[in-house]
């Protein structure tokens, strides 16, 4: 059983190698911010790949407009959240559930509803900070009728915070960055998994 998780996690690990090659090449595209708007605003409401791989992608290549890049990254993530939000208000039965079910997520879509109850901003505004898959959030908000300058407020400190960070490290060390990550991103790639997986399991088990 742990040969099989670890295969499991390794397997993982090459695909967001696999993404993370294939997303450069976005840097120099002449569109490459609406690409990321648009990856930023599908990723909170139901798209898989988080937007943190092509932001880096981007800032990687020109670490001079990191900032730029992170503030792209922000508001589409927002904007996202709140399409969310309607999925989940208006259309669950329809599109929300079916996302929710094509995750295999129900146990924490369920989990994160209860703890809206005690603190919906807290826990909106750890999530956006985590790799915990945003889109669970945000339809489960809609889902259970949280006020929605909640999540906007929640998200933009959250998720602002967690993009800019990314972009201080590439406007401060460049290049530099760009060398860690290609000789260690295997085990980065590793330990980003398994705290994907933490995250769902602390989820699961909050009361």
């Amino acid at each position: 059983m742990e040969s099989i998780e670890k295969e499991h996690i390794v397997r993982k690990a090459n695909y967001i190698r696999r993404l993370y090659d294939w997303t450069i090449h976005w840097a120099e595209k002449p569109h490459s911010t609406w690409a990321l708007f648009i990856l930023a605003f599908c990723e909170s409401s139901f798209f898989p790949v988080p937007p943190d791989v092509l932001l880096i992608a981007l800032a990687v290549a020109i670490p001079a407009k990191s900032f730029k890049y992170a503030l792209i990254c922000s508001v589409g993530s927002i904007l996202g959240g709140c399409f969310g939000y309607f999925i989940g208000y208006q259309f669950f039965e329809y599109v929300g559930k079916p996302i929710i079910n094509f995750y295999n997520i129900t146990d924490i879509f369920n989990a994160v509803s209860t703890q809206y109850q005690n603190n919906a901003f807290l826990s909106i505004a750890v999530a956006g900070f985590t790799p915990i898959p945003y889109k669970v959030f945000t339809i489960a908000a809609g889902f259970c009728k949280i006020n929605i300058f909640t999540l906007i407020l929640a998200s933009a400190l959250s998720r602002s915070a967690r993009f800019f960070l990314v972009a201080g490290l590439f406007y401060l060390f460049g290049p530099k960055i760009k060398i860690f990550i290609e000789q260690y991103f295997n085990i980065l790639s590793i330990i980003f998994v398994i705290l994907l997986i933490s995250g769902f399991v602390a989820i699961k088990y909050l009361k």
